[in-house]
């Protein structure tokens, strides 16, 4: 089992009168309990171009299986950093590069994968919680809100605290479809980064803000496997990061990595 060395964290529901707001955490679910992953990897710490593979296992017990072939993946416009979900960080942690809110880097690690989104009503093939985005729709970057890493709509928000936010569905066709990224968002820590999604890339070449970001047609083909009950994660590094890990995190084997 993955040991954690900071409090796991993950998406809160929210449940939000006009005044009162009443948080409840999801149960902790370690790595060890998942049943599906995509892994993406990339060439080194800044390159913007990597690979996604989709792979699945019938219990925690047996092998992970690849599921498909790999496709093509962008991350964030600067590479990656040590974000900051359900892995151990690194022994020499204090000279690691961490992401931060604003770098441009893509978490590295491993993360749930526990919501969706979309700009239309929820496709049939998803089976992970779908929330449709509206013009009121926004995900709080604002490091002093309490808000901060949270998928909000500001019309049903007692407590309207932030100065910045990502209106999510004037984004456009990049968030047609997506995956919310649980990177930093159980008790987010201030400043750690946030709105974190696996969506539509703009193009092969592009880097994100720290985003994950593929083909429509792939982002539809993982949607429709992605399964709550197998408690699906992200696992992302860099290729040397992940031959590093691979053993001591039972990591999904990888071809040719």
């Amino acid at each position: 089992m993955v040991k954690l060395i900071f409090p796991i964290l993950l998406f809160l529901c929210v449940n939000v009168t006009a005044q009162v707001k009443t948080v409840t955490p999801r149960a902790e679910i370690p790595y060890s309990e998942s049943l599906q992953s995509i892994v993406v990897t990339t060439k080194v710490w800044n390159a913007v171009q990597g690979k996604a593979q989709l792979f699945e296992r019938k219990s925690k017990k047996s092998k992970w299986q690849q599921i498909g072939k790999s496709f093509p993946v962008v991350v964030g416009k600067n590479g990656m950093a040590w974000g900051d979900g359900l892995h151990e960080l690194p022994t020499d942690a204090g000279r690691v590069l961490l992401k931060t809110e604003g770098d441009g880097k893509a978490p590295a690690g491993i993360f749930e994968l526990v919501s969706s989104f979309g700009s239309n009503a929820k496709p049939k093939f998803i089976k992970l919680p779908y929330k449709q985005l509206v013009e009121s729709t926004e995900c709080v970057d604002d490091v002093k809100s309490s808000h901060y890493n949270r998928i909000v709509d500001r019309y049903q928000v007692g407590n309207f605290d932030w100065k910045s936010s990502e209106k999510m569905l004037a984004v456009g066709a990049q968030y047609d479809l997506g995956v919310f990224v649980a990177h930093n968002s159980n008790l987010p820590q201030a400043g750690g980064g946030s709105c974190i999604f696996l969506h539509i890339w703009k193009d092969e070449t592009t880097g994100t803000a720290g985003c994950t970001a593929m083909k429509r047609e792939n982002i539809e083909s993982v949607l429709s496997r992605l399964d709550t009950k197998k408690n699906p994660v992200l696992i992302q590094l860099p290729e040397e990061s992940y031959r590093t890990y691979q053993t001591s995190w039972k990591l999904p084997k990888i071809k040719r990595l």
